[in-house]
């Protein structure tokens, strides 16, 4: 529990978290004791050249952990988000593979939302913030899978355990949490964070319009 509260102090109020987990994770504690061991597992794992310049796992994290730092007042819970941050990508560790020249990390998102959860469970009993976290960290891959068309997209579920909203801005700062992060590329990401809103927004829309037209035709 102490470790849960000293995360959260700095979560909370550093202006850049990165600098206290870096700073962490000098001592060992990312490579010798479980569940610390899942954020470590990231430490050595790549990533594509291509989307995520800055390298490993765990750089990303520390870039999304400091992008998400800067918008938590935009979060209708900075406490989730900011946790969400810190462990969106713990599928990473065991989905990573190699093929045909290429680094994929396909369903880390379903198994993250299992991982982060039983992280949490080992340092905190607030099982409504761990399932709010896990959720999150569940739902992040949504903004490619939506914005691109993939059938991996499912706005209904998804609206149905997270706030749209929410996911959107961890979705900000999850893209803007990459090496060589030009002025060209955020607005390109915001771009497609704005794409990602509109098109879950005008889905919902529409699935209140067929509901209300389906009790109509019933009565």
């Amino acid at each position: 529990m102490q470790t849960f509260m000293e995360f959260d102090t700095h979560l909370m109020n550093d202006k850049k978290p990165s600098t206290y987990f870096l700073e962490l994770s000098k001592t060992g504690i990312f490579d010798v004791k479980y569940p610390y061991t899942l954020l470590g597992d990231l430490i050595k794992i790549p990533q594509s050249p291509k989307h995520h310049p800055e390298g490993s796992v765990w750089n990303h994290t520390m870039l999304v952990l400091d992008n998400a730092g800067e918008r938590k007042h935009l979060s209708q819970n900075p406490k989730v988000l900011m946790w969400s941050a810190l462990l969106h990508d713990l599928g990473k560790a065991s989905t990573t593979k190699l093929t045909k020249g290429r680094i994929t990390s396909y369903d880390h998102d379903k198994l993250g939302e299992r991982l982060s959860g039983n992280f949490l469970m080992e340092i905190t009993d607030d099982h409504e913030f761990i399932k709010q976290v896990s959720k999150m960290v569940r739902w992040h891959m949504q903004i490619l899978f939506v914005t691109k068309g993939l059938p991996f997209a499912d706005i209904r579920r998804m609206a149905a355990e997270v706030s749209i909203d929410e996911v959107a801005l961890l979705g900000l700062c999850d893209r803007l949490g990459r090496g060589n992060m030009t002025i060209d590329k955020r607005l390109a990401e915001e771009k497609s964070i704005m794409t990602f809103l509109e098109k879950c927004h005008k889905y919902i829309a529409e699935e209140k319009e067929l509901d209300i037209n389906n009790v109509s035709l019933d009565s």
